[in-house]
């Protein structure tokens, strides 16, 4: 490992000492903190929050009564976006207190459709893996503790490697503490092969994909837009056998979660493996685009997903790799914190 500069350590020993002023400070001042925060930055319109407003208005013309003429429109878009940076701070608050939130609470105050969970915990037992595919919504950090706690026993879940690597490995080691087992996007094994095997051996991984960064996205209709989402849950299943089950989660009041297991998305039994990907692909960005559209205030999208926002240098590679639209397997999905399919490439 390299040596730290002078510069990492210093915002390591900050990151330390901000996460462990935040887990003392009492609930109520933290939350009032983070929410200043949020309407703070919201406030400013940095790039973040215009890129947010640009993806919410996508969804807006799917639920709003107004057109984007109306005046009506704006204020509701602004109040969306508003929510939405709230409910982004209050992730990062519940990410950061994770460690000091009973588990008797985190049981308590979680709402979700049983009979999918119940599915999910009868093919682990039986040995069969499954992949939980989420969006960049509510508390997945807390949705993982709660599976785990009701009787999934551990998840896999890959993570960008993040700089100070002593950063990184706080993160880790508090993971693990929960019974996540982290799969490194970089400067390890190969974290597809890694997932796989991981699948073939009756585990539960969780991807947040909804956002691609790589050049082998799969091009998907979404919010009546294109957009590119990773292909790597889809590959995972189609090699494995793996279930794939879409997840979709959000808050309920103050201090409560939820979440919505959504039926198992079956690999097409004709087709190539490009085809079945791509086809597993929509069906994901399909049940993504209901659990959105019920609970936008939740969805933590600010970063460029539609195709008419990417920059077209980039599109056109995407094309060109995957015959304009198809993913060829499984190569990147999100990189911005845990659990993300950042780096997840395809064999």
């Amino acid at each position: 490992m390299a040596k730290e500069t002078f510069s990492e350590r210093l915002r390591s020993t900050a990151f330390s000492a901000g996460w462990g002023l935040v887990c003392r400070l009492p609930e109520s001042v933290a939350r009032a903190f983070f929410r200043f925060g949020a309407d703070t930055a919201w406030r400013r319109q940095g790039g973040g929050v215009q890129v947010l407003e640009g993806n919410l208005v996508r969804v807006l013309r799917t639920t709003s009564g107004f057109t984007e003429t109306d005046p009506e429109f704006g204020q509701e878009l602004r109040a969306l976006s508003r929510a939405v940076m709230r409910s982004y701070a209050r992730y990062y608050l519940e990410t950061f207190r994770l460690q000091i939130i009973p588990d008797e609470q985190i049981q308590a105050g979680m709402h979700v459709n049983q009979e999918n969970v119940d599915l999910t915990l009868e093919h682990l037992k039986g040995g069969r893996g499954v992949i939980y595919a989420l969006p960049h919504m509510g508390d997945f950090e807390q949705a993982g503790r709660w599976v785990i706690l009701a009787g999934a026993g551990s998840i896999v879940a890959p993570a960008e490697r993040l700089k100070p690597e002593s950063v990184f490995q706080k993160f880790l080691a508090f993971r693990e503490s929960l019974g996540m087992e982290i799969v490194p996007t970089s400067g390890g094994p190969h974290p597809f092969g890694v997932m796989a095997q991981r699948l073939r051996a009756g585990k539960l991984v969780t991807i947040v994909a909804d956002r691609d960064l790589s050049d082998t996205g799969v091009e998907v209709e979404f919010f009546g837009e294109k957009a590119l989402l990773p292909a790597g849950p889809a590959a995972l299943a189609v090699q494995t056998g793996a279930a794939l089950m879409p997840v979709g989660c959000w808050f309920v009041g103050e201090a409560e979660w939820a979440a919505h297991v959504y039926d198992e998305i079956p690999v097409p039994a004709s087709g190539t493996r490009k085809e079945k990907i791509a086809g597993m692909t929509q069906a994901l960005a399909t049940a993504f685009e209901h659990a959105i559209r019920e609970h936008p205030e939740d969805w933590h999208m600010l970063q460029k997903v539609f195709v008419n926002d990417l920059d077209p240098a980039r599109l056109a590679r995407n094309r060109a790799r995957n015959g304009n639209g198809g993913g060829n397997g499984a190569r990147n999905g999100d990189g911005d914190g845990v659990g993300d399919a950042a780096t997840v490439a395809g064999a």
